[in-house]
């Protein structure tokens, strides 16, 4: 197979063709010199225009871009009007240097190297014929001139082949991060969206089922009552809408886009969370700094409040419910407690399934993304506290 075409050896290529011509007009004008007007003159300018034609004509019969089959029918002519050449003058010998690369060039490596043989073995004859003496040198120094030049050009050859392989490797590689980046994004994305509808969409759904399934069970003993279940869930419908209008086009959560900061949306997450069975309490000790945190920290502790406050809706059957933001130099701290029934936080499974194993795992999971911390202190019978804390860079 012929050696792929490297971009890099094209000035190589320009100077080979000035050195061959540079060969073929010096060894003409020495045969014309030292032989005016013999009968084989003709012959001798015929070939060497030829054989310049042909040298000529190399890039377009014989370039890269070149079937093989065109090479070698391009570099046959070119090696045999060469030849006769050699035979008619063997000052023409001389002319094989740049052949030699250009037969390393286009054929394989073994085909190559048995033409740069042949070759060797005419300027050989060719110099032994032109001195008419037997000389050790014109023996020895072709052959030393053909091994270097082979040489040097297969081991950069090889070199060449080398880094092309290690390029390849490395756009392979490249591509398989990127495609693998890819999919960890995708998969991220998809928990960050998980985890979203899970703290928004579905806590709200089912806050919506538990206060129209309480509506339905008071319906006729006390319409009055059920009116407000039926009116606390349309409340909460509609804050579901603002967080799902929220939720497409990826702005901040619904609280805090009213303004007001952290605690405010606390306060109105507080509001909305109290009803007959559940009591929610705010304690906020900022020092009024609270609207400076990150926009970042506060959506994740507020979507860390949504979801506490979901899971002692409906596991705790607490009566009371607090949520104590601390603002320090050096961290953020978001408690929430409860009175209910607690639970043993070892027993709980590593993976749950489920929507509502989201819960944990996913507190946990938005705190490690600002290098946050989640805690669990919570016994059966004595109640729950969950603390997040957020670090932050400096003093606020």
């Amino acid at each position: 197979m012929p050696k792929p075409y490297d971009p890099d050896a094209r000035w190589l290529g320009a100077v080979m063709h000035a050195a061959f011509f540079l060969l073929l007009g010096g060894a003409l004008a020495r045969f014309l010199i030292n032989h005016p007007g013999e009968p084989r003159t003709p012959w001798i300018l015929a070939l060497s225009v030829a054989l310049a034609l042909l040298h000529l004509l190399g890039p377009v019969l014989g370039g890269p871009g070149a079937l093989p089959t065109r090479r070698l029918a391009w570099l046959g002519p070119v090696v045999v009007v060469w030849m006769v050449l050699v035979v008619l003058a063997p000052s023409f010998s001389w002319c094989a240097v740049p052949l030699f690369y250009t037969g390393l060039r286009t054929l394989p490596a073994r085909a190559a190297l048995v033409l740069v043989t042949v070759l060797t073995a005419l300027v050989v004859a060719a110099q032994l014929r032109l001195a008419g003496r037997f000389d050790p040198n014109l023996l020895l120094a072709p052959p030393a001139v053909a091994a270097i030049a082979a040489g040097v050009f297969l081991q950069a050859e090889r070199q060449a082949a080398r880094q092309r392989a290690l390029i390849d490797d490395l756009i392979r590689t490249r591509r398989e991060l990127a495609a693998s980046e890819r999919r960890e994004g995708t998969l991220a994305e998809r928990q960050r969206l998980s985890m979203e509808i899970h703290d928004t969409l579905a806590q709200g759904l089912s806050s919506q089922r538990m206060l129209l399934q309480a509506a339905e069970r008071v319906w006729e003993s006390d319409p009055d009552k059920a009116r407000g279940h039926v009116r606390s869930a349309a409340s909460v419908a509609e804050h579901n809408l603002a967080e799902a209008r929220r939720f497409v086009h990826d702005l901040a959560p619904a609280d805090l886009a009213h303004g007001g900061g952290l605690a405010a949306a606390l306060r109105a997450l507080a509001e909305r969370e109290s009803g007959e069975h559940l009591t929610v309490r705010v304690h906020v000790h900022d020092g009024g700094r609270a609207p400076l945190l990150p926009d970042r920290v506060q959506s994740v502790l507020l979507r860390i409040a949504q979801g506490a406050l979901a899971n002692i809706r409906e596991h705790a059957s607490a009566g009371t419910a607090t949520l104590a933001l601390t603002l320090l130099d050096d961290q953020v701290l978001l408690d929430v407690s409860d009175d209910g029934r607690g639970f043993d936080p070892a027993a709980l499974p590593d993976r749950p399934s489920g929507v509502r194993g989201h819960g944990l795992p996913a507190m946990r999971a938005r705190l490690r993304q600002l290098g946050g911390t989640l805690t669990v202190e919570s016994a059966p019978g004595e109640g729950t506290v969950l603390s997040a804390a957020v670090p932050l860079e400096g003093p606020r």
